[in-house]
């Protein structure tokens, strides 16, 4: 089962790679990895997804709670929260099927960001089903990509 867990951490050099050095370390794998200053700028929200069962969660998040620079560690998975993802793509387009790719990308709720003469560039925001769905559909004509992977909250 795919788990997010969500930690506040010092933003100080060198702390990122030892809470992927100790959960890597232990053969397990982050899926996604997302890492951004908070309210402070010496605080960072770490976000990432973590394949494992309930005991391998326990003892990601217990190891993440021991290390000095961590603050606070959840696995929001359980709890409620709010989730979405981003997807830029850059997907290529004949001059003559431009206007078709648009209107598909309008209904989707995708938003055009770029249409020069190489293809047009696109944001899409939604939960991970949606990205998925979303590659799904156009994958044929992307050309290059980039997906931030879940961010998330707790809900109050």
């Amino acid at each position: 089962m795919r788990h997010i867990i969500s930690a506040t951490v010092e933003n100080k050099p060198g702390v990122l790679a030892r809470i992927v050095g100790i959960i890597t370390g232990r053969g397990y794998n982050i899926e996604t990895l997302n890492v951004a200053p908070g309210l402070e700028p010496d605080i960072s929200r770490l976000t990432m997804t973590v394949a494992g069962d309930d005991a391998i969660i326990e003892q990601v998040t217990k190891q993440l709670n021991r290390m000095v620079d961590v603050i606070k560690v959840s696995d929001l998975t359980a709890d409620a929260h709010l989730e979405g993802e981003y997807l830029f793509a850059t997907i290529a387009t004949p001059r003559q099927k431009r206007a078709e790719i648009i209107e598909i990308l309008t209904l989707l709720k995708a938003e055009v960001l770029v249409v020069n003469e190489k293809g047009i560039i696109v944001q899409f925001y939604g939960n991970e089903e949606a990205v998925s769905k979303f590659f799904e559909l156009l994958k044929p004509h992307i050309v290059d990509l980039s997906r931030s992977g879940p961010i998330a909250i707790a809900k109050v």
